[in-house]
């Protein structure tokens, strides 16, 4: 089934608002000096926080592979800043994502470098994370899928990364993950795929590799008898747990324009709290200018005192 494009007028809007970022330059004469540029980016944020709220309701899956791009593409980017004056310091960013696309099997690849240094000249990030997705269709109704993630934390390691780092602060690394990833794979199936109607739900089985600073050192840091910090060694380890995932994506469409979705997810392991989402949304167009998107999403964690977040969302978005 070929994806429909809905609220036709309002997607002219989004593709308006979602500017590329080399066009967000300086919008006049001295506006970098005045600060008005600053401000300028600041809106520009907005509107693409606003955009991708609608666009995960539009959920590019909903009709399964039939329009997907074929072949191999992807988009690379780096941004890097280095100041010296009253302040000596640099940042380095570098993203991308590959895609494959060959019939009834989908894959992307993402990748995030960034690194800083501080007006010591010390390393003060040191991330690298990435993703993996893949989906691979049997036929209209049945078919497989693959989610994995690693973020990797270099300043994790239990070793004091600069004079400026407090004594709090370096007590807590130890409880911070040095490494972080997680890799799951299962059946999905579309139970209902109409014109106006779609609904899937996949549920699958995972892995969780976790490695803290204290794991990553080898030792911990404990409170003394006088209240000071003391190293007790705890080998060199790391954790690895099983996890479960399900999901539910459901869509139906009113009319032209007005249409509906609600989103469920569920995440438990063997060692972790269970984490269940669901965020319903409402998206309709007022006027041939004017769309709007209501969302009520709740978040339940079963290790909080108060375990469920509410949370209500507005995104609107005029053109004229």
């Amino acid at each position: 089934m070929k994806k429909v494009t809905l609220l036709t007028s309002t997607a002219a809007i989004l593709a308006a608002l979602s500017v590329p970022a080399f066009a967000q330059s300086e919008i006049s004469t001295g506006a970098d000096a005045a600060g008005v540029t600053e401000i300028n980016d600041r809106i520009t944020d907005i509107e693409e926080d606003v955009t991708d709220a609608f666009d995960r309701d539009n959920d590019a899956d909903r009709f399964g592979p039939a329009d997907r791009r074929q072949g191999l593409f992807g988009t690379m980017s780096l941004s890097y800043t280095g100041r010296t004056g009253n302040t000596d310091n640099q940042d380095l960013a570098i993203g991308g994502r590959v895609n494959y696309n060959q019939g009834v099997f989908a894959q992307s690849v993402g990748l995030s470098i960034e690194f800083g240094e501080d007006d010591f000249g010390n390393k003060d990030q040191e991330d690298i994370a990435a993703i993996y997705d893949a989906q691979y269709y049997f036929n209209d109704q049945l078919y497989a899928f693959a989610l994995g993630r690693i973020n990797q934390n270099g300043l994790v390691d239990g070793v004091r990364n600069s004079d400026a780092q407090t004594d709090e602060d370096f007590a807590d690394e130890f409880s911070d993950f040095r490494t972080d990833a997680f890799l799951g794979f299962g059946p999905g199936y579309r139970i209902l795929n109409t014109q106006d109607t779609t609904w899937r739900v996949q549920a699958g089985v995972g892995v969780r590799y976790t490695k803290t600073g204290a794991q990553e050192a080898g030792f911990d840091l404990v409170e003394g008898p006088d209240g000071e910090l003391v190293a007790v060694g705890v080998g060199s380890s790391s954790d690895t747990s099983v996890g479960y995932i399900a999901s539910s994506r459901l869509y139906h469409r009113f009319n032209e324009n007005i249409f509906i979705t609600n989103d469920t997810d569920y995440l438990g392991s063997e060692d972790s709290a269970d984490v269940i989402t669901n965020e319903f949304g409402v998206n309709f167009r007022v006027s041939e200018q004017l769309a709007t998107r209501v969302s009520y999403t709740s978040e339940y964690q079963e290790d909080r005192a108060i375990r469920t977040d509410n949370t209500v969302g507005l995104a609107v978005v005029y053109g004229f």
